[in-house]
């Protein structure tokens, strides 16, 4: 008889583990049964269903240390945190791809190339070449010799030919037409390729919500820029828009605002392609990233930080006073440095010209001198560049030489602010060599890729040393997040146990007390 029990048993249909409880117990059990939704993963849940210990006998169940409690407590937090979370998502992503950032660092690349090309357009003599704006039909030079004709006698109407080139050939008037050609179908290449792949990126959610706006700004001062060129040309076609008998030129207002807004749309690029990067590399590892933004933040890092942001100021002031220089021919005066003449600067009778006042009264007479003046021009440059080129040594010197900064001061930083020291060495140099040898094209057109590459080199620095609030707060609730899965692994941990719990439930009965 006992041997053929086992095997009756093995024989016999599998039954539920409820058959094997007493009426009593399920009684209490069944009533308490609970459900927990357990995280598997960010999108998916499943339910588990169990007869705890603590159901099956009530008396245990008011615990305050059960753990059961203490899961059930930390699993229903975590499902109000997920569903917290889930509202907030919409359209735009919570952060841009790195596809976007260095999509923007190669559209500011070509911007600082066409900037250096537009200063050799107008070193060279050609940006008055073309005398009609024609965004869409002017993409193509002209394609026959009737047409090639067509567009010379329109040059040889414009007050440059008249005055400058009256003896110019076909052929010479070719290769500067091809010049200012090239620097407008250039400006065409950087709208069109910035504009499409922007609206590729934000239909396909590659970009935020926050550089969604900022790449619409951009893309409306590319827009912006275009047309300050043409108005910028504009100036230079009519006689009743400068002095009788002077050199045909372009206003310098209008070419150091044509100048000022192309160094923006470039800074704009650069820094937002940056900060992508940035945000990005600190967001990979949130508790790291949140420390290095705390740190940043001290007190020790305030001064630096606002230094370089009024350096980048300077620096960028510093350029737009070159504009009015080249728009004023004020290069090709006091060719040596750092006098002019026989003092420091001119006398004053010459810095303050009544010659260049409008006003019976005078009253215009300063700011008139400031900003039309060749001489006074030239003298403030001079300012501004020694100003900025001290402030770059002193920076550096404060960085090294301060114990305070010098231990809080990140090496990337230490080593971006070397950087911009090297820069403004390399800016000055070739700013003199440009004065004193009466300015040549290739110097001059260094000088101003100089001034570009010297406000990188600040923005660079700066994308280092500044603190960015809205990424701040993105990495502390990402850390909050990380704290929330390591939660949840400790519960994945009890939920293991549990499940062996029930097992060993199911195979041997409730526990007789």
């Amino acid at each position: 008889m006992a041997s053929f029990l086992p095997g009756l048993r093995r024989a016999a249909p599998r039954l539920a583990s409820d058959f094997f409880i007493c009426h009593h117990c399920q009684k209490y059990a069944r009533p308490a049964a609970r459900q927990l939704k357990i995280p598997v993963k960010a999108s998916l849940s499943r339910t588990i269903r169990f007869n705890s210990s603590a159901a099956t006998f009530p008396e245990l169940a008011s615990t305050k240390s059960s753990p059961l409690s203490s899961l059930s407590q930390t699993i229903s937090n975590a499902e109000k945190e997920r569903a917290k979370g889930g509202a907030k998502k919409g359209f735009f992503p919570e952060t841009s791809s790195n596809a976007v950032a260095y999509w923007l660092l190669a559209s500011a690349g070509s911007v600082f190339g066409i900037v250096v090309f537009g200063g050799l357009t107008r070193l060279t003599e050609s940006g008055l070449s073309i005398t009609e704006w024609k965004p869409v039909t002017g993409s193509l030079p002209p394609l026959s010799a009737e047409d090639w004709s067509s567009e010379f006698a329109k040059y040889r109407a414009s007050p440059e030919f008249k005055l400058l080139n009256p003896h110019m050939t076909l052929e010479e008037f070719k290769k500067i037409y091809y010049m200012e050609w090239g620097h407008r179908l250039w400006g065409r290449f950087v709208g069109l390729s910035f504009v499409l792949p922007a609206l590729y990126f934000v239909s396909r959610k590659r970009v935020s919500a926050n550089m969604s706006l900022r790449l619409l700004g951009i893309s409306g001062l590319i827009g912006f820029q275009g047309f300050l060129g043409w108005y910028m040309v504009k100036s230079g076609l009519k006689d009743d828009l400068f002095a009788p008998g002077s050199h045909p030129r372009v206003s310098q207002y209008r070419l150091t605002a044509h100048l000022g807004a192309a160094f923006v749309c470039y800074t704009a690029m650069l820094w937002n392609g940056l900060a992508i990067l940035r945000s990005n590399g600190l967001l990979s590892h949130p508790a790291r990233g949140l420390a290095q933004l705390t740190h940043l933040s001290s007190p020790s890092l305030a001064v630096f930080r606002r230094s370089v942001a009024g350096l980048a100021i300077l620096v960028f002031t510093t350029a737009l006073s070159g504009g009015l220089v080249a728009g004023l021919d004020a290069g090709l005066i006091y060719n040596s440095f750092p006098r002019m003449g026989t003092g420091l600067h001119p006398p004053k009778s010459e810095l303050f010209s009544d010659f260049y006042s409008r006003k019976e009264d005078n009253s215009d007479l300063v700011w008139r001198n400031m900003l039309e003046n060749p001489s006074t021009v030239q003298l403030n440059h001079r300012v501004l560049a020694t100003t900025t080129f001290t402030a770059v040594l002193g920076l550096w010197a404060y960085s090294r030489f301060n114990r305070k900064l010098r231990g809080a001061l990140p090496n990337a930083a230490r080593k971006g602010m070397l950087g911009v020291v090297h820069l403004v060495l390399l800016q000055v140099t070739l700013g003199i060599s440009t004065l004193i040898y009466l300015v040549p094209v290739p110097l001059a057109a260094a000088h101003q890729a100089g001034a570009l590459a010297l406000l990188t080199g600040t923005v660079v620095l700066g994308s280092r040393v500044w603190v960015p609030r809205r990424l701040m707060a993105l990495l502390r609730r990402r850390v909050e997040m990380a704290g929330a899965v390591t939660a949840g692994g400790r519960v994945g941990l009890g939920r293991e146990a549990m499940k062996s719990d029930l097992s060993a439930l199911r195979r041997n009965g409730p526990p007789v007390l």
